[in-house]
């Protein structure tokens, strides 16, 4: 029987993902044996993108620094819900050959994560036709887990 109390909550610099640790912050107070996983997925960079100087290597190291900042935001908004210190870890992923819903997917499935949440993007109808939704590719290629798309 899985256990829904393993949450991936994937994080960026949205108000709609600080939303989505909010609402998670909420419910996990309350609960026993909850731990959860800040995720944050930063995509590969284009292919031009290194002829301005920067290497792969600061690329990836502005990221990371990226990732701690969203992460003392989620961190805190956690901590004002009284979610203890010791139930939450963090994780910074780049998502080299996939997408960003593949790579949640991966680190859901090799960690045995149970439940994912995500904040709904604000993108239009078109911009979804065109690039893909994180939420509707988690929905639709998730297996066996729970899925919230939090507004």
């Amino acid at each position: 029987m899985s256990d829904w109390k393993r949450i991936i909550i994937a994080i960026d610099d949205s108000q709609r993902s600080l939303n989505a640790v909010d609402y998670v912050g909420g419910i996990a107070s309350h609960l026993e044996g909850i731990h959860l996983c800040l995720l944050h997925v930063f995509p590969k960079p284009p292919p031009n993108h290194f002829s301005n100087g920067i290497s792969p290597e600061q690329y990836a190291e502005n990221q990371i620094q990226q990732s701690a900042q969203l992460f003392a935001q989620a961190e805190k908004i956690l901590h004002d819900h009284g979610v203890s210190p010791q139930v939450i870890s963090t994780r910074s992923v780049i998502a080299t050959d996939q997408s960003i819903s593949e790579a949640i997917l991966a680190l859901q499935e090799q960690e045995a994560f149970d439940t994912i949440v995500v904040g709904k993007r604000g993108i239009t109808k078109a911009e979804e036709f065109l690039f893909g939704s994180i939420s509707n590719a988690l929905i639709h290629n998730g297996r066996d887990i729970a899925v919230w798309v939090i507004g």
